[in-house]
């Protein structure tokens, strides 16, 4: 099977009841780029990836768009079959930009099940579960507001929280988490998410006023040499977030002994095949993990379900999706929904989502 044709297209989500604010950006819509892979047998596969804005990460949709155009043509008759000749292929054409190259290799892989009239999951080892654990990330707030959320999303059934805090005195943090962990006990597990933005002495310092409530710090500074020269004077466990580049940079923060954990990023560390390669180190090392992405629609909300079905369960920190902060989906009838917390893994063949194209408009660039 060979690839025919590569269509991208640029999408607007707005953030529902927005602004979404995190300590790095405040975002009122989010501009996703889909990509649409149709084989010379006619098979179509999507892909996408959507950065949280240009200052969240080194990452950015003009650039996914700019990097997706600039390996497109070149991969026209490549296997979308050979997921990881595919990958090699793409190194060949462009150095770095995982998260352009993550859309092709998603799409690739919705191709795949369709071939093989399997579902992606059941490519990448097998579903240990169909029904797969979420959290939910409140943005920036204030005490009493964030605990709310927190109490609402504990009664939904959500099994765990991720509190942000940061870009404000760390007094304010320290009295939400309080806050939160007063409303919501031990009903739901925490992490503290300050998405790169604390000082190490303030992280110290938010670690040893919270000795009494059990929560894992996620990315507190900005690198991974500021959270090493803290790491044994901090009370919590740490997962690094931002700083999981890749899979090299993985394997260093596991060979260190750096963190705890991880909410590692679809399209970020280079997509669904490098994923589960991720997958396998975390679970040689025992090391819990989320399989989410920065946000997105229906392509990205399943990519992250289906891999993060495959992980053994007592690994699974969860699977975070945009969907409860947008409005519809791309497939009106399986779009990818969270329901009592968790996601009901897609059933069809491939991802299991079939967006409708009309909601896209034309193609921005289109080969083959």
């Amino acid at each position: 099977m060979r690839i025919a044709e590569i269509h991208i297209f640029s999408h607007i989500l707005p953030v529902k009841n927005g602004p979404y604010t995190i300590a790095s950006s405040t975002v009122h819509s989010l501009d996703t780029t889909l990509v649409k892979i149709v084989s010379e047998n006619g098979l179509v596969g999507w892909g996408e990836t959507c950065p949280v804005g240009p200052t969240y990460q080194p990452q950015h949709a003009a650039g996914a768009r700019a990097a997706l155009a600039e390996m497109a043509q070149g991969l026209i008759g490549a296997d979308p079959l050979q997921p990881l000749v595919l990958r090699r292929r793409m190194d060949r054409l462009l150095n770095g930009h995982r998260y352009a190259k993550a859309a092709v290799d998603i799409a690739a892989y919705d191709i795949m099940g369709k071939q093989f009239k399997t579902r992606v999951a059941d490519l990448l080892g097998g579903a240990m579960t169909e029904r797969v654990p979420s959290y939910y990330a409140s943005g920036i707030g204030e005490p009493d507001e964030i605990a709310r959320i927190a109490e609402e999303r504990a009664a939904e059934g959500f099994p765990r929280m991720q509190i942000k805090i940061g870009g404000r005195p760390v007094e304010i943090d320290i009295a939400v988490v309080r806050k939160v962990w007063e409303r919501v006990g031990g009903r739901m597990r925490l992490a503290v998410d300050a998405n790169r933005s604390l000082t190490t002495r303030d992280t110290l310092r938010l670690s040893r006023e919270c000795l009494d409530i059990p929560f894992v710090l996620e990315q507190p500074c900005n690198t991974i040499e500021e959270i090493r020269s803290i790491r044994n004077q901090l009370h919590h466990g740490v997962y690094l977030d931002e700083n999981g580049e890749d899979l090299a940079t993985v394997l260093r923060a596991v060979g260190e002994g750096v963190c705890d954990g991880f909410g590692i990023k679809v399209t970020r560390i280079g997509g669904l095949h490098a994923m589960a390669t991720f997958r396998d180190i975390c679970e040689a090392r025992s090391m819990p993990h989320t399989c989410d992405d920065a946000w997105g629609g229906d392509i990205i909300a399943a990519a992250c379900t289906h891999i993060g079905a495959t992980v053994q369960p007592r690994l699974c920190e969860g699977v975070w999706i945009a969907q409860p902060y947008i409005e519809g989906h791309y497939d009106p009838e399986h779009g990818v929904a969270i329901e009592g917390g968790h996601i009901k893994l897609p059933n069809g063949p491939g991802l299991g989502v079939i967006p409708d194209e009309s909601l896209f408009g034309s193609p921005i660039a289109s080969f083959g």
